[in-house]
Protein backbone atom coordinates (compact mmCIF):
# COMPACT_ATOMS: atom_id res chain seq x y z
CA UNK A 1 0.00 0.00 0.00
CA UNK A 2 1.42 3.36 -1.04
CA UNK A 3 0.39 6.21 1.26
CA UNK A 4 1.08 9.70 0.05
CA UNK A 5 1.61 12.53 2.53
CA UNK A 6 0.75 16.02 1.37
CA UNK A 7 1.69 19.34 2.87
CA UNK A 8 -0.70 21.71 4.53
CA UNK A 9 -0.37 24.53 2.04
CA UNK A 10 0.43 27.99 3.32
CA UNK A 11 -2.43 29.41 1.25
CA UNK A 12 -2.34 33.05 2.22
CA UNK A 13 0.18 35.70 1.36
CA UNK A 14 2.57 36.01 4.30
CA UNK A 15 2.23 38.82 6.80
CA UNK A 16 5.06 41.31 6.44
CA UNK A 17 7.83 40.50 8.89
CA UNK A 18 7.80 44.06 10.19
CA UNK A 19 4.22 43.50 11.40
CA UNK A 20 4.97 40.39 13.45
CA UNK A 21 4.12 40.79 17.15
CA UNK A 22 4.56 37.20 18.42
CA UNK A 23 7.05 34.52 17.36
CA UNK A 24 6.43 30.91 18.41
CA UNK A 25 9.49 28.67 18.29
CA UNK A 26 9.50 24.90 18.29
CA UNK A 27 12.26 23.51 20.51
CA UNK A 28 13.61 20.17 19.27
CA UNK A 29 15.05 20.70 15.80
CA UNK A 30 14.72 24.50 15.92
CA UNK A 31 16.22 25.81 19.16
CA UNK A 32 18.26 22.59 19.30
CA UNK A 33 19.62 20.38 16.53
CA UNK A 34 17.04 17.76 17.43
CA UNK A 35 19.50 15.43 19.13
CA UNK A 36 18.46 14.04 22.50
CA UNK A 37 21.22 13.22 24.94
CA UNK A 38 20.53 11.13 28.04
CA UNK A 39 22.66 11.17 31.17
CA UNK A 40 23.37 7.98 33.12
CA UNK A 41 20.54 9.08 35.47
CA UNK A 42 18.10 9.31 32.57
CA UNK A 43 18.07 13.12 32.37
CA UNK A 44 17.51 14.57 28.92
CA UNK A 45 20.22 17.01 27.91
CA UNK A 46 19.85 19.54 25.11
CA UNK A 47 22.30 21.88 23.43
CA UNK A 48 21.22 25.46 22.63
CA UNK A 49 23.13 27.90 20.43
CA UNK A 50 24.23 31.15 22.12
CA UNK A 51 23.55 33.25 18.99
CA UNK A 52 19.96 32.00 18.89
CA UNK A 53 19.56 33.08 22.51
CA UNK A 54 20.97 36.53 21.78
CA UNK A 55 18.62 36.91 18.82
CA UNK A 56 15.66 36.05 21.05
CA UNK A 57 16.77 38.70 23.55
CA UNK A 58 17.13 41.30 20.80
CA UNK A 59 13.70 40.44 19.42
CA UNK A 60 12.04 40.71 22.83
CA UNK A 61 13.90 43.98 23.41
CA UNK A 62 12.28 45.36 20.26
CA UNK A 63 8.81 44.62 21.65
CA UNK A 64 8.10 41.30 19.91
CA UNK A 65 6.74 38.58 22.18
CA UNK A 66 8.52 35.21 21.97
CA UNK A 67 7.10 31.83 22.93
CA UNK A 68 8.65 28.37 23.06
CA UNK A 69 6.08 25.68 22.29
CA UNK A 70 7.20 22.06 22.53
CA UNK A 71 5.58 18.67 22.40
CA UNK A 72 8.09 17.41 24.96
CA UNK A 73 8.72 18.43 28.57
CA UNK A 74 12.27 19.20 29.56
CA UNK A 75 13.96 20.79 32.55
CA UNK A 76 16.67 21.99 30.14
CA UNK A 77 14.09 23.97 28.16
CA UNK A 78 12.66 25.45 31.35
CA UNK A 79 16.13 26.51 32.48
CA UNK A 80 17.15 27.98 29.10
CA UNK A 81 13.92 29.92 28.64
CA UNK A 82 14.16 31.24 32.20
CA UNK A 83 17.74 32.36 31.51
CA UNK A 84 16.57 34.19 28.37
CA UNK A 85 13.56 35.63 30.23
CA UNK A 86 11.12 34.09 27.73
CA UNK A 87 7.82 34.39 29.59
CA UNK A 88 5.72 32.20 27.32
CA UNK A 89 6.79 28.56 27.52
CA UNK A 90 4.39 25.72 26.72
CA UNK A 91 5.75 22.19 27.11
CA UNK A 92 4.13 18.79 26.69
CA UNK A 93 1.80 20.38 24.16
CA UNK A 94 -0.23 18.10 21.92
CA UNK A 95 -2.08 20.96 20.15
CA UNK A 96 0.28 23.78 19.32
CA UNK A 97 -2.34 25.66 17.29
CA UNK A 98 -4.67 25.84 20.31
CA UNK A 99 -1.77 26.86 22.56
CA UNK A 100 -0.74 29.65 20.20
CA UNK A 101 -4.31 30.90 19.76
CA UNK A 102 -4.82 30.98 23.52
CA UNK A 103 -1.57 32.88 24.04
CA UNK A 104 -2.29 35.34 21.21
CA UNK A 105 -5.77 36.01 22.57
CA UNK A 106 -4.40 36.58 26.08
CA UNK A 107 -1.83 39.03 24.66
CA UNK A 108 -4.36 40.73 22.36
CA UNK A 109 -2.44 39.77 19.21
CA UNK A 110 -4.17 38.77 15.98
CA UNK A 111 -3.13 35.31 14.71
CA UNK A 112 -2.02 36.85 11.41
CA UNK A 113 0.52 38.94 13.36
CA UNK A 114 2.06 35.74 14.69
CA UNK A 115 4.97 33.84 13.17
CA UNK A 116 6.38 30.41 13.88
CA UNK A 117 9.62 28.59 13.19
CA UNK A 118 9.44 24.81 12.94
CA UNK A 119 11.16 21.76 11.49
CA UNK A 120 8.83 18.77 11.23
CA UNK A 121 5.46 17.72 9.84
CA UNK A 122 3.73 17.66 13.22
CA UNK A 123 3.90 21.48 13.00
CA UNK A 124 2.29 21.87 9.57
CA UNK A 125 -1.06 22.89 11.14
CA UNK A 126 0.74 25.58 13.16
CA UNK A 127 2.34 26.91 9.98
CA UNK A 128 -1.12 27.34 8.46
CA UNK A 129 -2.46 29.09 11.57
CA UNK A 130 0.03 31.97 11.61
CA UNK A 131 0.66 34.94 9.36
CA UNK A 132 4.28 34.00 8.68
CA UNK A 133 5.73 30.48 8.70
CA UNK A 134 9.49 29.89 8.85
CA UNK A 135 11.47 26.66 8.69
CA UNK A 136 15.02 25.69 9.53
CA UNK A 137 17.26 24.65 6.64
CA UNK A 138 17.22 20.97 7.60
CA UNK A 139 13.44 20.77 8.08
CA UNK A 140 11.35 17.97 6.61
CA UNK A 141 10.71 18.54 2.86
CA UNK A 142 6.98 19.09 3.39
CA UNK A 143 7.74 21.78 5.97
CA UNK A 144 10.21 23.44 3.60
CA UNK A 145 7.54 23.46 0.88
CA UNK A 146 4.97 25.07 3.21
CA UNK A 147 7.31 27.74 4.60
CA UNK A 148 7.26 31.42 3.66
CA UNK A 149 10.93 31.68 4.67
CA UNK A 150 13.74 29.14 5.19
CA UNK A 151 16.96 29.77 7.12
CA UNK A 152 20.38 29.00 5.67
CA UNK A 153 21.46 27.41 8.97
CA UNK A 154 20.12 24.14 10.33
CA UNK A 155 18.16 23.92 13.57
CA UNK A 156 20.19 24.53 16.72
CA UNK A 157 23.00 26.12 14.72
CA UNK A 158 21.93 29.76 14.37
CA UNK A 159 18.69 29.36 12.38
CA UNK A 160 16.66 31.21 15.02
CA UNK A 161 19.16 34.07 14.98
CA UNK A 162 18.78 34.38 11.21
CA UNK A 163 15.02 34.59 11.62
CA UNK A 164 15.15 37.11 14.47
CA UNK A 165 17.60 39.26 12.49
CA UNK A 166 15.23 39.20 9.49
CA UNK A 167 12.33 40.33 11.67
CA UNK A 168 14.43 43.08 13.28
CA UNK A 169 15.60 44.35 9.86
CA UNK A 170 12.00 44.41 8.61
CA UNK A 171 10.87 46.31 11.71
CA UNK A 172 13.67 48.86 11.22
CA UNK A 173 12.76 49.28 7.54
CA UNK A 174 9.13 49.87 8.50
CA UNK A 175 10.04 52.88 10.66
Amino acid sequence: MNTRVTAYPTARKPTRLGNIELVALDVDGVLTDGSLYFSSRGETLKVFHARDGHGIKLLMGSGVEVAAISGRRSAAVTARMRELKVRHVVQGCSDKVAALRKLAQRLGIEPLKCACMVDDTVDLPLMSAVGFAAAVADAHPLVLAAAHWVSAAPGGRGAVREFTDSILRARADAL
